[in-house]
């Protein structure tokens, strides 16, 4: 069954090698460090992966741009241009222009602060291709307050003008890291509201997942929820999961309701713990064969692809 994947970070860890030379460059077709290498990728039936654009908040502030731009560079270079296989989908429909083998490549910025508050940077992001960003990643930026803030405000005006923007250039607004306060408000102003990567707060309670109203809401807009395979995001203090576990967040989500809102965000290449039987890319059809046992076929081909497709900017009504 084909799979879309909402969230990884290799271009973080591509940046990474690249600038510690000593490791040595990545290969991004067959690097066995890569969870979402070119070959996992094929093995696992990914038709569409999502490639983070993430600056760690501890870079300069007069660095952060030159590190998103090395980021972009680098998905061109080594993702896209020596993987042939491998498309930039710049527009939502073009993932329907597919054609038998091919992946499609969707670039995303997970955090305001690789643009500052400089909005040409951010219409920059656009023209990229980026096509879903996150106002923040933990941290609080000057767009609003992330998981990890104790203050826990909301969005700042420029974050208001930036879901403003993503909503006229159709590009989801991410909530994934966002504050509390944060989420409230994007949901009153976010035409495509997603969560790339997050889980269910009930059943693990990490400041990364959603309470039950959070996820309610986001139902009742249409909005996506993506679960994340990080074992401390599923099971309470814990680095050990198992895939059934992650089933029972996906059970969970369709009991409020989120049967036809479900997806995956796999965090792959981000994490540093893994499911059992569920260590990359490459063995997606592993959660595929068993979320079939709990579930039906039209139910589980959602989940994987089918959620996503009917939910993109250009198809939402």
């Amino acid at each position: 069954m084909k799979i879309i994947d909402a969230h990884c970070d290799a271009l973080y860890k591509l940046q990474e090698a690249k600038r510690q030379k000593e490791k040595g460059e990545l290969d991004y077709t067959q690097s066995s460090l890569l969870d979402t290498n070119f070959n996992r990728l094929k093995q696992g039936n990914v038709f569409v992966q999502f490639y983070a654009i993430f600056i760690y908040p501890t870079i300069s502030s007069d660095e952060i741009w030159q590190f998103a731009l090395e980021q972009i560079e680098l998905f061109h270079t080594e993702v896209v241009r020596k993987n042939p296989q491998i498309r930039q989908i710049k527009k939502w429909h073009e993932i329907d222009e597919l054609q038998a083998g091919q992946i499609g490549a969707v670039l995303t910025l997970e955090g305001a602060d690789a643009f500052g508050n400089d909005l040409s940077k951010l219409r920059h992001l656009y023209k990229e291709g980026v096509l879903s960003i996150g106002l923040t990643w933990n941290n609080a930026n000057l767009c609003a307050d992330g998981v990890g803030e104790p203050r826990g405000g909301g969005l700042t005006l420029l974050g208001k003008e930036m879901v403003k923007l993503n909503n006229a250039h159709n590009v989801f607004t991410d909530v994934s890291h966002l504050s509390i306060k944060g989420f409230w408000e994007v949901m009153e102003l976010a035409d495509y509201p997603i969560a790339t990567h997050s889980n269910v707060r009930k059943l693990c309670d990490h400041p990364r997942n959603l309470y039950d109203d959070q996820i309610k809401e986001m139902v009742a807009r249409d909005g996506l929820i993506h679960v994340v395979f990080n074992p401390p995001f599923i099971r309470q203090n814990s680095e050990k999961a198992s895939v059934s576990d992650l089933i029972d967040h996906i059970d969970y989500l369709c009991s409020l309701g989120g049967v036809k809102n479900i997806g995956f965000g796999s965090d792959f290449d981000g994490i540093d713990h893994f499911i059992h039987g569920l260590e990359n890319s490459s063995k997606y059809q592993h959660l595929i064969n068993e979320l079939l046992k709990r579930f039906s076929e039209t139910h589980v081909r959602g989940f994987a692809y089918q959620n996503f497709l009917d939910h993109r900017p250009e198809t939402h009504s």
